[in-house]
């Protein structure tokens, strides 16, 4: 496991250019499986997750080019297996993305239940009993979700919960089935609506994406596609807080500020500024900002991937805060890390007071969950002396080259090899 060594107080200035998004690209691949022709994708991340994801489809059979370089190709002719096993499965939730497109194209799949970060219970009860209403036939086995239909029929699905990866499996399944399906209280992330731009582009015939309500006819058959992966999102937010943190002047490019809404709406309540154009953001820090209050929401409110984050920056506010959160219930284990640099958090239930203090200490701290530790990483910039955070493979799964876009900011971080 490698380590991060970062040496704080270092005010970061400079461009940096983001990433394509890591949730837009996931799925995005996975829908190769819809059709047996090529698909092609542009600014796809070079990410453990994206790892993980090739490494499960060449498992069913797809044939995937091109990772590392511009254009990622993806061809589902030849797939020999419906199965996606424990070990494939086991380390990122987002495997279980397969279900809807394998059960669409060949009527039958066998998924394990899926792991991921450990922050809380992410059921897939959702998916599986909307399956069931388009007339599979969905049953659990050691582990394993098995389903099978001759052929799904269109249904009006209302989820209990809004689900991003529910609303995208059912969307990818929707488009082969026979009729019309209409996804009620749909997730209505950018990252839902870049894949439904994918899936028409393959000849879907999708509406409402990016609105709670979507319908999907569906289609005999769907073609090869090409597309561009829209920008992560959260991956701005998180150089955003850097510049504020240090007290910098970081200009994210090849972004979309309006994706960001609710973040830069908090940020400049702190107090920082934040200017935007249509493909970049920048955000300039004066080394102090004021506490405000934060409850994550699904998108288009405050986003429970930047609550670890921005938690880091109200540790050194002036005054104190109130982080409410209300997505996942065990989102908080990045505080005790915080506590060892010399935060003052308390923790009630889903709710953490936050008193700010004038400066974090640099210490020794260990990576939980992915945005745990990105927000590890924002707590060393801004501490004084050497901070070490471990277990940055983590960080790994959803930045890409993080150390070395830091560095062209001016940061003092380099990768150690335990």
């Amino acid at each position: 496991m490698d380590r991060l060594i970062i040496r704080g107080g270092v005010p970061l200035r400079g461009q940096v250019e983001a990433a394509g998004a890591k949730n837009a690209a996931l799925p995005e691949m996975v829908a190769s499986l819809l059709t047996g022709e090529s698909i092609r994708l542009h600014r796809v991340p070079q990410l453990g997750d994206v790892k993980t994801i090739i490494g499960l489809l060449n498992h069913l059979g797809v044939s995937v080019e091109g990772y590392g370089q511009e254009t990622l190709s993806l061809r589902a002719d030849r797939i020999g297996q419906f199965e996606a096993p424990y070990q494939l499965v086991k380390t990122m939730r987002a495997s279980v993305l397969v279900l809807g497109p394998l059960l669409a194209r060949f009527g039958r799949a066998r998924v394990s239940l899926p792991g991921g970060c450990a922050i809380g219970q992410r059921p897939i009860n959702l998916h599986l009993a909307a399956l069931e209403k388009m007339g599979a036939t969905v049953s659990l086995d050691a582990g394993y979700v098995e389903a099978k239909a001759p052929r799904l029929k269109g249904a009006r699905i209302t989820f209990d919960g809004q689900t991003v990866t529910g609303t995208e499996n059912l969307m990818m399944a929707a488009t082969l089935a026979d009729g019309i399906t209409v996804l009620e209280n749909a997730a209505c992330e950018p990252e839902v609506t870049d894949l439904a731009a994918l899936l028409n582009r393959m000849g879907a015939r999708i509406e409402g994406a990016g609105t709670p309500t979507i319908s999907i006819e569906g289609a005999p058959h769907l073609h090869g596609a090409e597309h561009e992966v829209i920008p992560d999102r959260v991956e701005t937010g998180t150089f955003m807080v850097a510049a504020a943190i240090t007290g910098g002047d970081v200009t994210v490019n090849r972004c979309v500020p309006c994706h960001l809404e609710a973040v830069t709406e908090k940020l400049r309540e702190t107090g920082v500024l934040v200017e935007e154009t249509d493909c970049s953001i920048r955000v300039v820090g004066d080394g102090q900002v004021q506490g405000v209050n934060i409850r994550t929401h699904p998108y288009p409110g405050f986003a429970t991937d930047m609550q670890a984050q921005f938690m880091t920056l109200m540790s050194i506010a002036q005054g104190s805060s109130v982080i409410t959160e209300t997505v996942f219930e065990n989102r908080f284990m990045h505080v005790n890390e915080l506590l060892r640099m010399g935060a003052d958090i308390k923790v009630v239930g889903n709710t953490a007071f936050v008193n700010g203090v004038p400066a974090l200490s640099s210490a020794p701290v260990m990576a939980t969950d992915l945005r745990a530790s990105a927000s590890l990483v924002l707590a060393g910039l801004a501490a004084q002396g050497i901070t070490t955070v471990s277990r940055v493979y983590h960080l790994d799964r959803g930045y890409e080259f993080i150390e070395q876009k830091l560095l062209g900011l001016g940061a003092g971080i380099e990768r150690v090899a335990e």
